[in-house]
């Protein structure tokens, strides 16, 4: 799943909320509904806030233990985020480590490794996990059959620690009750 990080206005790289757009994912794959993200875009504006402060912060999982930014991750990074003058693009992994990378654009390209790190010091709004939970569910929706791979992937090309060992929902624990098509194979 993914979302934005909202910033507060004195310091962009503190994100004080993440918000959820309506998305279809499943284990290795998200895709952000195209009017919803505008919804959002428009939402962001009225409450008086500006794109830095909400489109520039791009927040997902991943599946495994393993943090770093996949191929597919750095392609959408520099397609989505390419344009703007700096974004980020923060990882976090089933087993809890994390990644986080700011990339400033202009006349010269900067690419930097941050650290990432929670304070618990002062409440925010995604502390509240019973409406945390009550958004995931709201925007995220599993998606049955996982896309088929670019042509030539074979088996060996997703590290088995990636896989999912099971069908739960590994950020709920709840089971994936979702009826999969038994016939479907994401390998070729």
């Amino acid at each position: 799943m993914g979302g934005f990080g909202i910033s507060s206005t004195e310091d962009l790289l503190l994100v004080q909320d993440i918000c959820l757009v309506q998305q279809t994912c499943d284990w290795a794959y998200v895709a952000f509904a195209d009017e919803s993200v505008a919804d959002f875009f428009d939402d962001q504006i009225d409450a008086g806030r500006h794109p830095a402060e909400f489109a520039r912060i791009w927040l997902h999982t991943h599946p495994g233990d393993c943090p770093e930014p996949s191929a597919v991750d750095e392609e959408t990074f520099a397609s989505v985020f390419g344009s703007t003058d700096w974004s980020v693009m923060f990882i976090l992994a089933r087993g809890g480590a994390s990644y986080a990378r700011l990339r400033l654009n202009g006349g010269l390209s900067l690419d930097v490794k941050l650290r990432v790190e929670v304070d618990y010091s002062a409440e925010f709004p995604a502390s509240d996990l019973v409406t945390w939970e009550a958004e995931y569910h709201q925007h995220v929706q599993q998606q049955v059959a996982v896309p088929r791979p670019r042509k030539g992937r074979k088996r060996g090309d997703i590290p088995m620690e990636l896989l999912p060992d099971d069908d739960t929902d590994w950020l709920f624990g709840i089971p994936d009750t979702a009826e999969r098509d038994d016939e479907f194979s994401l390998f070729t």
